[in-house]
């Protein structure tokens, strides 16, 4: 079964999240995303101003429609941000002064220069003042997702109510320290039952301990896998860049801004996820199908390909 990837920054040099991405690049990617078993992306921008989010995200739109192979495998847009927590830790690799509190108007700016693409909207439930924004966007279909968040449980209630559907990829955005019970994991697996929830399997985002122990308490019905993956995918160790920022890529294939703890991005990629879940986590080529296939398809309501 082909794989649907809710979360790609960039792939095999492209980045996703640069006014300077050519047409070139983006065929280049999206073959190589269709050779390692993905046949649907949503293309995923991060924490800009709203002037260049709409930018990136009309260009974006631009370069697809150039090209059929864009235009199959490109079903939409994840714009992360720039609606998040700007504080240390729950920022994590996004530029805090970007970050703007959640409002309505801005966000509906970012959905017309997306052109009816974006599909996902990840936001600080709590930097959004009466949930206003999320019951916007989800008025209109679009999926809202918390993460790089620290609501409190009655706030993510609050914003369920709301509309709220789909946390992003859970056990980070966060800082290294945590309460060891009143927690952002704690509050979401809480409400697993009302919720999709996202998780980047490549070991580093989540020890493979923690991510099985999540997945039992969230079930794997709700659950599904995303790459998270930056222009270093495939491309190996080395300097690369996400949206304008430098990104350092060590040995054991983890990405983060230079001389920061916080990680940025991920260079897994589908094959490797299916490695990791059969290898580390035990789960039978069906529950892997589910959780990188079938459940983001239903999170988003996309039909099967």
């Amino acid at each position: 079964m082909k794989a649907c990837d809710l979360q790609v920054n960039g792939y095999a040099g492209a980045d996703f999240c640069s006014l300077d991405l050519s047409a070139e690049q983006l065929h280049s990617a999206c073959l190589a995303l269709e050779e390692d078993g993905v046949d649907t992306i949503l293309a995923t921008v991060i924490t800009d101003t709203i002037d260049a989010l709409c930018e990136k995200l009309s260009h974006l739109v631009r370069l697809r429609e150039q090209d059929p192979l864009a235009m199959r495998l490109i079903r939409g847009f994840h714009v992360e941000g720039p609606f998040l927590n700007p504080e240390p830790g729950w920022i994590g690799a996004h530029p805090a002064d970007a970050v703007i509190p959640a409002n309505p108007d801005d966000a509906h700016r970012l959905l017309d220069a997306g052109n009816g693409l974006v599909k996902i909207v990840t936001l600080a439930p709590e930097c959004d003042h009466g949930m206003a924004t999320i019951k916007s966007l989800s008025d209109q279909g679009i999926v809202v997702s918390a993460g790089h968040c620290n609501p409190s449980l009655d706030q993510l209630k609050h914003a369920i109510d709301h509309g709220l559907r789909m946390f992003t990829h859970l056990g980070n955005g966060c800082p290294t320290m945590l309460d060891r019970h009143d927690n952002i994991i704690n509050r979401v697996l809480h409400l697993a039952d009302q919720l999709w929830i996202g998780f980047i399997p490549d070991g580093a985002h989540v020890d493979f301990f923690a991510l099985k122990h999540y997945l039992t308490l969230a079930g794997i019905e709700r659950a599904f896998m995303v790459t998270d993956a930056i222009t270093a995918a495939r491309m190996g160790p080395g300097r690369h860049q996400l949206s304008g920022m430098e990104i350092e890529v060590d040995d054991q294939g983890v990405a983060r801004r230079p001389g920061s703890p916080y990680l940025a991005g991920s260079t897994i990629t589908m094959p490797k996820i299916r490695e990791n879940l059969s290898q580390y986590l035990g789960f039978s080529g069906a529950d892997i199908d589910g959780l990188i296939s079938t459940n983001p398809r239903q999170a988003l309501d996309f039909t099967e390909n």
